[in-house]
């Protein structure tokens, strides 16, 4: 018995620092996070600000446009240079889990997320969402002469030709979006028929999906079509600017994140998944300005934004058209960009 315990003893003493050295590496582990983020770099900023206040562990981001974030990270894979990918929509996300490049976690917060804001198994989770819309730029458009269009059918007519920009699905997420959006409302063929016919009026295809908001601001462009929050941010700072929900129907995006595969910094990036869904991290949307909509009900929205349940938003399958990202996009290319202008 006695030579038992002692046995015991000894194995104890040389697991004891064993033991003390996986703390203190978890511990490390929760002191820095390195993000690609996919969301726009100022509101990419005061999220990552306000979770290292809230958490102390230093951030550092890179940003990317969705497709070229799922390339990098795609090139990556088994060496990545990142912990988490931060925003692109959720197909972008549902991609990667495919290809096997990020990894699953729950945590704490993730059963009270709705179902349509997560993946089942953990993958990833969204945590905001933003409708499309048409953000409208009154001093340009009035020096036109053109009136304010209220639909998609609008956009077709020959006074806005040269007014319209918007993002390429080539680069976008945003654009893809709306790619799958309108096929949703019109049916397939008749979606690249009506971008076709769009083509004519379009004066600038940019590659991020916040560069229409940056022409609408300065006056290039009349419209921009993209998502909403840089167009209600223009509104809340009394710039001219309307927001137009077009009355066919539009979709939205829920961006989400997810956990990079053999993250150096695991530890942090499950604290930081759990921050954003968490009430904290859902209402640093509104107290930072980023006028984004939580997806949980307990937060706040800004008194410039309807409420999210009053808009027209059209539900679109990501498990579908994750799928046929390629193909939708190739034949974008083939039928959109080389429509007569």
């Amino acid at each position: 018995m006695k030579k038992t315990l002692l046995l015991l003893f000894v194995a104890l003493m040389v697991l004891a620092p064993l033991v003390a050295q996986g703390s203190k590496d978890d511990g490390a582990a929760a002191k820095e996070l390195v993000v690609y983020a996919s969301v726009d770099e100022a509101n990419a900023v005061k999220i990552l600000d306000a979770f290292t206040k809230d958490s102390g562990i230093k951030t550092s981001f890179v940003q990317l446009s969705s497709g070229p974030a799922l390339t990098r990270i795609q090139a990556e894979s088994g060496r990545p240079q990142a912990d988490v990918w931060l925003g692109a929509p959720s197909d972008n996300h549902v991609i990667a889990k495919v290809d096997g490049l990020t990894v699953p976690y729950k945590g704490p917060s993730f059963d009270g997320l709705g179902k349509e804001f997560k993946d089942a198994d953990g993958y990833w989770r969204g945590f905001y969402m933003n409708p499309l819309c048409f953000g409208v730029n009154t001093t340009s458009l009035a020096k036109r002469g053109a009136p304010m269009p209220k639909s998609w059918a609008d956009l077709l007519k020959p006074v806005y030709k040269g007014l319209i920009q918007v993002p390429t699905p080539q680069a976008s997420g945003t654009a893809a979006t709306m790619v799958y959006s309108l096929i949703e409302i019109m049916g397939e063929d008749e979606a690249f028929a009506y971008m076709a016919k769009l083509n004519a009026n379009i004066q600038t295809y940019t590659s991020s999906g916040t560069g229409p908001s940056k022409g609408v601001n300065v006056g290039d462009a009349a419209i921009g079509i993209q998502f909403s929050p840089a167009f209600f941010q223009m509104k809340a700072n009394g710039q001219p600017v309307e927001i137009v929900f077009p009355t066919e129907g539009f979709g939205f995006e829920f961006p989400a994140a997810s956990i990079l595969k053999g993250a150096k910094n695991y530890e942090a990036a499950k604290i930081f998944m759990d921050w954003l869904i968490s009430k904290k991290g859902q209402d640093v949307l509104k107290s930072t300005g980023t006028y984004f909509y939580p997806v949980t009900d307990d937060a706040e929205i800004d008194p410039v934004m309807p409420a999210f349940s009053s808009l027209n938003v059209v539900g679109i399958d990501l498990a579908f058209y994750s799928s046929r990202k390629a193909e939708l996009v190739e034949r974008w290319v083939s039928e959109v960009l080389s429509a007569a202008k």
